[in-house]
């Protein structure tokens, strides 16, 4: 991998390269994607032969008002994937100077400097003044939450200069106390993803929600048909599934408290995050990741904290006993860090 890559989630074909003789299947542990889906509903063939309609997409923006809390559907734009909207966004603005809450989901500053924007990331207790501030509410990675009044009150301020509030709340789904859709004020702009929420993130989808001055920006310059007629089928589906969302997030959160145990007992550490991953913070972190890579257990490592390990949920009782048996050997060996894999 390039040292100039950011490094995401996901990649096996990484995982392989590392640990050429991991048993298989891998397990992914890289991403903060639910490990079990919403049900897929029955998809018609026509949803592939045909442009989804006008009215289709905005029953799809309508479901995710409904979902979310946003207080008119016109707020809301679906797009194919919030990462789309995220690339979008430094394009709508002149030369701006833009402050990022980090360290934080690596891609906003980088879409923003590639824009050729004035980017400096900043600790939550160093806010400036800036034309564009992002903050990413809860956290990705560890979790930290913003209150919904300091949101606010930001916006107002970001508004007044003539500037932007982009709050990335793709974790917020199933950890949502301090959202600020129900009350997005002018200047703001809030993400939204449904692949980490309901474990379909093929789908590629994901909304903005903002007032009409803003979202109307977003629309123009998305184009007609920006979300596919099987994404929009299977997001109205699953965002108007009230008791399924409802009981998805009971049951993952249970998962993360399992799994922040299990951590805490290989590293003698606790752990932060989301109903969705955790991330844990040791010395002994890098020889987990090396460990855990050899018995075929791929987890999100991060180049600019080497303490840093991230675990996604597992999904299958099978994968739970498998990463179980991993974390009970380790935690009965040295853990002096290792060389080679993982070390970098």
């Amino acid at each position: 991998m390039s040292e100039t890559q950011i490094w995401h989630g996901g990649d096996l074909d990484e995982a392989r390269k590392l640990f050429p003789r991991a048993p298989e299947p891998w397990i992914d542990l890289s991403t903060g994607i639910n490990p079990i889906p919403y049900p897929m509903p029955a998809l018609l063939p026509s949803l592939f032969e045909r442009l989804p309609s006008p009215e289709e997409h905005r029953d799809l923006e309508k479901a995710a008002a409904e979902a979310y809390g946003a207080r008119d559907p016109a707020m809301v734009v679906a797009a194919p994937g919030t990462q789309i909207l995220i690339g979008l966004l430094p394009l709508l603005r002149p030369h701006s100077h833009v402050a990022i809450i980090s360290p934080t989901y690596a891609e906003h500053a980088l879409t923003w400097r590639q824009s050729g924007h004035e980017v400096v990331e900043v600790v939550s207790e160093q806010i400036p003044d800036s034309d564009v501030m992002v903050i990413v509410n809860p956290n990705n990675p560890d979790g930290r939450i913003h209150s919904r009044q300091m949101l606010v009150e930001l916006a107002a301020r970001q508004h007044r200069r003539g500037g932007w509030l982009v709050v990335d709340e793709a974790f917020a789904d199933f950890d949502s106390g301090e959202t600020i859709v129900p009350c997005v004020p002018k200047g703001a702009i809030v993400l939204r993803s449904f692949g980490k929420t309901y474990g379909l993130a093929g789908i590629r989808l994901g909304f903005a929600i903002a007032e009409p001055d803003i979202s109307n920006l977003l629309r123009k310059a998305l184009g007609p048909w920006a979300v596919a007629g099987p994404a929009i089928a299977v997001g109205r589906n699953a965002l108007r599934d009230k008791s399924w969302r409802d009981a998805a997030g009971r049951a993952r959160a249970a998962d993360a408290s399992r799994l922040g145990e299990l951590l805490r007992q290989a590293i003698g550490a606790d752990t932060v995050g989301t109903s969705l991953y955790r991330l844990a913070e040791s010395p002994a972190a890098g020889s987990l990741f090396s460990h855990l890579g050899r018995f075929g257990i791929w987890t999100r490592r991060f180049r600019e904290n080497p303490n840093r390990l991230r675990l996604g949920l597992p999904g299958s009782d099978q994968a739970w006993a498998r990463l179980e048996r991993a974390i009970a050997e380790f935690s009965c060996q040295d853990r002096k860090p290792l060389h080679g894999a993982g070390s970098r």
